[in-house]
């Protein structure tokens, strides 16, 4: 039987490490919407306040808190995810994408236009996400029905119900995909 011991613990990372999982600010470089900032904060701030409270970015929403309404989506690496349920820390070497991030040269991106031309929001709150979400959800793999792109989407809650138009400015973008395709 062979005894575990423990070592002494003088290791540079493991100083590192307890640094960050203590509770001190820490200094980090997120790469948001292709430009790095360099933002000071404590390790347990959600990559969300992150964005919001120390990069001002305010298009993503808080809403729930808890992963649940999908108002927080944003690409990280192309994919989605919650941001209110991950740590900033955990996302240092990564590309996030946000609402604000979508425009280029003051060009809408075709998902924000048709959202616009179907009136795929009311209060406008979820309006972000679903964006987003939506694209996260072609860029994982074009859906191929609409029961797809709705199941695919239920992550997403529009408290004012405004599903059929944000399903039809989905479908919209993906048939000008495919007749760009052609």
């Amino acid at each position: 039987m062979k005894e575990n011991s423990l070592a002494p613990i003088t290791s540079d990372s493991l100083t590192q490490e307890l640094k960050i999982l203590g509770l001190e600010e820490v200094e980090l470089s997120l790469n948001v919407n292709n430009v790095s900032y360099s933002v000071k904060l404590e390790p347990r701030v959600t990559l969300l306040d992150a964005l919001r409270e120390k990069l001002g970015l305010m298009g993503t929403k808080k809403a729930c808190d808890r992963g649940e309404c999908g108002a927080c989506t944003i690409l990280v690496n192309g994919r989605r995810i919650n941001s209110c349920m991950t740590l900033a820390v955990m996302h240092i070497d990564t590309e996030i994408t946000t609402i604000e991030g979508l425009a280029q040269d003051s060009q809408l991106h075709p998902m924000q236009t048709a959202f616009i031309t179907h009136d795929a929001f009311q209060c406008g709150y979820c309006t972000s996400g679903q964006i987003v979400s939506a694209l996260g959800m072609i860029l994982e793999e074009l859906p191929k029905s609409e029961a797809e792109i709705r199941e695919r989407m239920s992550g997403n809650l529009c408290r004012c119900g405004a599903y059929p138009n944000i399903i039809a400015a989905i479908q919209d973008v993906l048939e000008e995909m495919s007749d760009a395709a052609i």
